[in-house]
């Protein structure tokens, strides 16, 4: 089966433009119960997104509202990204086990749930436990939004789909602090919860209408689920999390610790996943070049976005000196974009392939990276929105095409636990980028205190932080180009083998 994964995969890339242009005219338009199983797509996506970026606006509220710490209410942000990253993977792959329609309305549901005991919450203690639970409903929603496309629009339509979930990821992601923020001073932070409740109503009721029901019965029985190696995933990855997540970007010996635990757990993973007779994530799907640089990529261009939501603000009030109202308006810039090209992104995939296009939004990122590294301090708001504008729209560009091109020849019964790796890229790349990112920025200003910081300091940051960033586009950008090159000429090896 993995040596058709990956041919079929492989041979795609040696479509013509053209042909992809024949395909997608004769694709008649969806049926409107397709529409609609989109939409109930949608709405998951927005809503996991949405609430990955929505609290962080609300940790000095809460601290207040619970006389707590920081480094207490910031685990209200940390339940949640442990709970997607350590069991986005093990959460696909038991979809494509017992059916993926049931698994998704049950993660619809928890999500939606655990928003309104979020929001409820009496203590600490119990907004931190609700989150972590709204965070597993999150997970389920994010690995199995992809994974359906396949199931409800025809495969040359499946860069238009791609576009349209990409879409409402950006926008959730980026969208997250400015709606957050509007919704703490015009209702209070119950409000930051209570605004998913009827969005999770809706796209459960879409879903348990039009999603296409589960074919077959349950595979578990027989193909087993991988109890060890579920566990070494998660264990590793929730090392991973903590480590990049604790001390606010200051790395000291429990951080390096739990590195090194994280090195260590994912080396016993593959050693399990080897071993295994149905084991989690086979690993022979790395050896396609398309799948593994997909993921590389996903994880570097999550890296750079991240940058711009924990960056961004602090030059906007330090260096230009505006208040949270014109923070809100010049940082609202980038979904606003996002929301406009996912789509076209989408269609331009289909017709003229995805990885020409993922090329393009990774040209177009490294040329925004670049400009704000020059821009800002000459032309002030102006220099940064254009630039924000072009990256923002460029990584909307990229995440379609990328999603495209990983997730449209996959087998149906990998589509889960590949979309949940996919996911997972994602995540961890904005977990690494709050970190990594915001100590790049923080070495830089010469200060940990980036409130204290002059404003010269804070553009000296700013410059230096998304320098990095357009090397680690351009890493992404060699790592696209070398990975059409190799599935090229593996593609001319198969032809000429028949």
């Amino acid at each position: 089966m993995e040596h058709n994964v990956k041919t079929s995969i492989v041979a795609t890339t040696a479509v013509p433009a053209a042909a992809a242009k024949n395909a997608a005219a004769r694709t008649p338009a969806l049926t409107p119960a397709a529409k609609w199983a989109l939409a109930s797509l949608s709405l998951a996506m927005l809503l996991s997104s949405l609430g990955t970026s929505i609290a962080n606006v609300a940790l000095p509220t809460l601290a207040q509202a619970f006389n707590a710490s920081f480094q207490q209410v910031q685990w209200v942000v940390l339940a949640y990204l442990l709970a997607i990253t350590t069991l986005i993977v093990s959460v696909g792959r038991l979809g494509d086990l017992i059916g993926r329609r049931r698994l998704l309305l049950s993660g619809i549901a928890m999500f939606t749930l655990a928003s309104v005991l979020c929001a409820l919450a009496p203590a600490l203690w119990l907004l931190i436990a609700a989150r972590a639970v709204q965070g597993l409903g999150a997970a389920v929603m994010m690995a199995l939004t992809m994974a359906f496309v396949g199931e409800t629009v025809p495969k040359a339509k499946t860069g238009s789909a791609m576009g349209l979930l990409g879409t409402m990821s950006a926008v959730g992601t980026a969208l997250g602090p400015t709606l957050g923020g509007a919704l703490i001073a015009g209702f209070g932070w119950p409000a930051i919860f209570l605004v998913n409740v009827p969005l999770g109503i809706l796209g459960f009721v879409l879903a348990h209408r039009y999603l296409p029901s589960d074919s077959g019965g349950t595979k578990a029985a027989d193909a087993g689920f991988d109890k060890p190696g579920t566990l070494l995933l998660a264990l590793t990855l929730a090392a991973y999390a903590l480590a990049m997540t604790m001390g606010r970007g200051s790395f000291g010996v429990l951080n390096i610790a739990l590195l090194l635990g994280a090195a260590v757990g994912a080396g016993l993973f593959i050693v399990a996943e080897g071993r295994a007779a149905s084991p989690l994530v086979r690993l022979v799907l790395f050896r396609n070049p398309l799948l593994s640089a997909g993921f590389a990529m996903s994880a570097l261009v999550m890296t750079v976005l991240m940058a711009t939501l924990v960056v961004g603000p602090f030059y906007l009030t330090g260096a230009l000196g505006l208040d949270a109202l014109h923070v809100g308006l010049v940082m609202s810039s980038g979904p606003i974009v996002a929301a406009l090209t996912g789509v076209p992104a989408g269609r331009l995939a289909d017709r003229y392939g995805a990885q020409r296009i993922s090329v393009a939004g990774l040209i177009g990122m490294v040329a925004g990276a670049v400009a704000l590294t020059l821009l800002p301090t000459s032309a002030g708001i102006a220099g940064y929105v254009v630039p924000l504008v072009l990256v923002t729209g460029s990584y909307a560009l990229f995440q379609t095409a990328n999603n495209t091109a990983v997730m449209k020849d996959i087998a149906a019964e990998q589509r889960g636990v590949i979309s949940g790796l996919l996911n997972l890229s994602r995540n961890l790349g904005l977990i690494t980028g709050a970190s990594a990112m915001g100590a790049v920025f923080a070495f830089a200003s010469a200060s940990a205190a980036h409130s204290m910081a002059q404003p010269e300091a804070v553009a000296a940051g700013m410059r230096v932080t998304f320098a990095v960033a357009a090397v680690l586009i351009g890493i992404a950008l060699a790592i696209a180009l070398g990975s059409h090159a190799l599935a090229s000429s593996s593609a001319r090896r198969e032809r000429a083998a028949l």
